[in-house]
């Protein structure tokens, strides 16, 4: 289902070591995130919703420089500047949220798109493009959890946990088609082999 710990260590090191040499602002703070692990920009995707107080769903440059600030980033005022100005292609001093986490992603092939896209769907049995615990009954089976075993957690309780490790919105029980890619973008940087992410996903959702 995720990135195991010896492949997050992995991409921890990797971004590290990018990191030294990288001069392109946007992946300065791709590997800032990555260096935090495969849900670094999750992460950083739910620091930015909580600010968005009005949820327009925008950001402008104090906004922007503030949730970098609140993530635990340290990057120079002047790159911030520069990565604002790179993202905000109509010049309007406003980043749309949502495409900016798309900017962040890391590049990821149209085939490990495709599979991310072909376990949403199978997740979303309702068929309206959120993923909720009702939609997770049958689909993903808590009997071997541990907690479901001895009695401590019910159903309800193991499937609303499951879903909080996708959900980088303020943990509202609801996964969208994003905050899915965002998740699985993060693991996928994970896995150099296509072949290996494939068969990772194939077996994790049964498919």
């Amino acid at each position: 289902m995720a990135a195991t710990g010896r492949k997050n260590q992995e991409l921890i090191a990797k971004s590290k070591q990018a990191l030294k040499t990288c001069k392109d602002p946007l992946e300065m703070l791709r590997l800032k995130c990555l260096e935090r692990g495969a849900s670094g920009i999750k992460g950083l995707g739910r620091t930015f919703k909580i600010m968005d107080d009005d949820e327009s769903h925008s950001l402008d440059f104090k906004e922007f420089k503030k949730g970098i600030r609140d993530y635990g980033l340290l990057m120079e005022d002047e790159v911030i500047k520069e990565l604002f100005v790179q993202l905000d292609k109509d010049g309007s001093g406003q980043l749309d949220f949502d495409e900016f986490l798309k900017a962040l992603r890391p590049p990821m092939s149209n085939a490990r798109k495709t599979l991310i896209n072909q376990a949403f769907m199978k997740l979303d049995r309702s068929g309206d493009g959120v993923i909720t615990v009702e939609d997770l009954k049958g689909v993903y089976n808590v009997s071997k959890h541990p907690k479901y075993l001895n009695g401590e957690w019910t159903e309800e309780r193991c499937l609303r946990v499951f879903l909080d490790s996708f959900d980088s919105n303020d943990k509202d029980g609801k996964v969208t088609n994003d905050e899915f890619l965002n998740y699985y973008s993060g693991v996928s940087a994970s896995i150099d082999s296509d072949a290996y992410f494939d068969l990772m996903m194939r077996n994790a959702w049964k498919m």
